[in-house]
């Protein structure tokens, strides 16, 4: 089975339906540019993305199936979520494992015991704060990443959460992954520094209307 490795910068490539790049062809695309820019990883949403990057590439791919209300529990929300996407290629399962209730009512740590003896692969926990973190892991997670935080409560701050993955790190005895709002060199070294195990980017390599909204409202007006 493909792992995630120590050091790697995995992509997240993800595309809503406004987006040109939006559905299996453009993340297709879109994860080739990034294992030849050298990434170790890529993230992806849903089995038919899933499927379409494992077509293209080696790579381990981190799997997750947003489904329904984005104000609550909808990254792989339930067992159930995590299925297809294995089937369809996925080495490793992300889920939301904050604190919030679950759709289904089942706790986390049920969904995890099933994705490990069911379908055979390691579970990556997205979680918000500290204590999530802790608590997922007691609940078995392999992996615990920064996904989710700033996310459930409140406006998000406009870096990564360099803090959240030192606590982590310092406090866990699995991989800690950073993840969320890191878009420069610096902001992978700082994360890195804090003890992250490896990192993922989404915005910041995979989303061409962003970047280029953000430097459109740079230039002075004239």
């Amino acid at each position: 089975m493909r792992t995630l490795a120590p050091g790697t910068l995995a992509v997240s490539c993800q595309a809503g339906p406004e987006n040109p790049f939006h559905g299996p062809a453009g993340m297709a695309l879109m994860a080739q540019a990034a294992e030849a820019g050298g990434a170790g990883a890529i993230r992806a949403n849903g089995p038919r993305d899933v499927a379409a990057i494992r077509a293209v590439t080696d790579l381990p791919i981190i799997g997750i199936h947003k489904l329904g209300d984005p104000a609550g529990v909808f990254i792989t929300p339930t067992y159930d979520a995590a299925v297809g996407i294995v089937a369809a290629g996925a080495d490793l399962i992300a889920l939301d494992a904050t604190l919030r209730p679950r759709p289904d009512g089942q706790p986390v740590a049920r969904q995890i015991a099933r994705i490990h003896s069911e379908l055979g692969v390691p579970v990556m926990a997205d979680v918000d704060t500290l204590d999530a973190g802790l608590a997922a892991r007691d609940a078995g997670a392999d992996v615990v990443a920064t996904t989710l935080s700033g996310y459930t409560n409140g406006r998000p701050p406009t870096g990564p959460d360099v803090e959240l993955v030192r606590q982590l790190a310092a406090k866990l005895d699995c991989p800690v992954v950073a993840e969320g709002r890191i878009r420069t060199p610096e902001d992978v070294r700082s994360v890195c520094d804090a003890g992250a195990y490896a990192v993922v980017v989404g915005h910041a390599i995979t989303n061409p209307m962003d970047l280029t909204a953000r430097l459109v409202a740079a230039v002075p007006l004239s």
